[in-house]
C-alpha cells in the first residue's frame, strides 16, 4: 500500500527524504516536477519506489488534461486542494489494482520520454549546423 502525505507547498519550506511537487495554478495544472514550483502541492513519501510510481501516474494525468475538468478561475485557473486530493487518491488507487499493467505503463513512457529528448537533441544540432551552413555561405 502506498502511503503520501498532500499538502500544500510553502515558499521556502525544505522537504527531507522523497517527495515531487504537483503545480496547482494555471493551464499546466497537475504537472509533476522534481524541483518546487511557487504555486504547488508537494507529495511526500516514504520510500523512493513510490516516489517514482506516482510521479509517472501523476505525469500521464497531467499529460492526459484530467486536472482541466477540476479547474476554477476565470482569469487564471487553479487546482484546489480538495480536489487534487479527491481525484489523486481515487486514481492511486485505482493504479494499485492494475500494479502491473502501470509498470508496462511507465516503462514505455520513460522510453517515449527518452526518445523525445533524443529528438530535441537532434533538431538543435540540425538548427546549429543550418547556421554554420549559412553563415559560411553568407560570410564569402
Amino acid at each position: 500500500m502506498l502511503s503520501f502525505i498532500i499538502k500544500t507547498h510553502q515558499k521556502d519550506t525544505v522537504y527531507r527524504g522523497n517527495h515531487i511537487f504537483i503545480l496547482n495554478k494555471g493551464m499546466n495544472s497537475g504537472k509533476p516536477q522534481k524541483e518546487p514550483f511557487t504555486n504547488s502541492f508537494v507529495i511526500q513519501f516514504s520510500n523512493p519506489e513510490d516516489t517514482e510510481t506516482v510521479y509517472w501516474l501523476a505525469y500521464s494525468l497531467w499529460k492526459a488534461k484530467f486536472w482541466h475538468q477540476s479547474l476554477i478561475g476565470s482569469v487564471i485557473p487553479f487546482l484546489r486542494i480538495y480536489d487534487f486530493k479527491k481525484g489523486f487518491n481515487s486514481k492511486v488507487n485505482k493504479m494499485l489494482e492494475e500494479h502491473e499493467l502501470h509498470k508496462k505503463q511507465v516503462q514505455a513512457l520513460r522510453l517515449l520520454e527518452q526518445k523525445e529528448d533524443q529528438l530535441h537533441q537532434n533538431i538543435v544540432l540540425i538548427n546549429e549546423m543550418k547556421k554554420v551552413i549559412l553563415k559560411r555561405y553568407c560570410g564569402k
